[in-house]
């Protein structure tokens, strides 16, 4: 069963990397070969096409190379005091970017939220979570952002609308081979190792990460647990 799994992730890895590749490769072709015969809005058509797959096959690999960090162990994480309605509103302020036609309701936390987390990791999985929030959103284009701490936690929640996850599946998303039929293999592109990443490093954070989702109401919220930093865990952490 496992060595099918395998293969079947082989075979859509290697389908998610010809795919750019060849998207690439054949506009690149088109403006040398027709150079003279395009407009300037044809030429910068093409140019962003090969800019946008180009983002996406830099994407896959580094995300094939953090599964392989993750896997061996070799992950480095960095512990320090982290300002999370700071981080999270600088990760709004990026998704935001390329998605200017959603609408990111952020609810940040009044009080100030701090935790003993890695900071460039923390940007990579918020960032993640966000941009799978925005590519399974079904006739929505609105996205909610809340912080808010619980017991030795704070809490980042990121939810999306029109879509749901069956109960039985939502543990299975953060497997490294695993595919659902109706969320990760709808129409958007993927290699299904995004939520494996995150779960993964937010754990090697000593952090926890939750789905809560409904058919009724048609929701996916992601609930991201880091913990919240004293300076004696700190310490500890560093071998103080």
């Amino acid at each position: 069963m496992e060595k099918n799994i395998k293969e079947e992730f082989i075979s859509t890895l290697s389908h998610e990397i010809r795919t750019p590749l060849t998207s690439i490769k054949g506009f690149a072709q088109t403006m040398l070969s027709s150079w003279d015969m395009l407009d300037d809005n044809k030429k910068k058509e093409f140019l962003e096409i090969i800019l946008n797959q180009s983002k996406r096959l830099i994407n896959l690999v580094e995300n094939v190379l953090n599964v392989a960090k993750i896997d061996s162990n070799s992950s480095n994480i960095i512990l320090s005091k982290v300002d999370i309605n700071k981080i999270t509103t600088n990760c709004i302020n990026l998704i935001k970017i390329a998605n200017s036609d959603f609408e990111f309701c952020a609810d940040l936390s009044k009080s100030e939220l701090y935790s003993l987390c890695d900071s460039d990791k923390t940007q990579q999985i918020l960032l993640n979570i966000l941009d799978n929030a925005v590519k399974y959103s079904i006739n929505s284009k609105k996205i909610e952002i809340k912080t808010n701490n619980k017991n030795d936690f704070n809490v980042i929640s990121i939810k999306n609308f029109g879509n749901y996850i069956e109960e039985d599946k939502i543990e299975k998303i953060f497997e490294k081979f695993y595919r659902i039929d109706s969320y990760i293999q709808s129409t958007t592109q993927g290699s299904g190792l995004g939520l494996y990443i995150a779960k993964s490093l937010i754990e090697k954070m000593q952090g926890k990460i939750e789905v809560k989702s409904s058919k009724e109401d048609k929701f996916v919220e992601f609930l991201i647990y880091l913990p919240i930093y004293e300076i004696e865990k700190l310490t500890k952490n560093i071998g103080v």
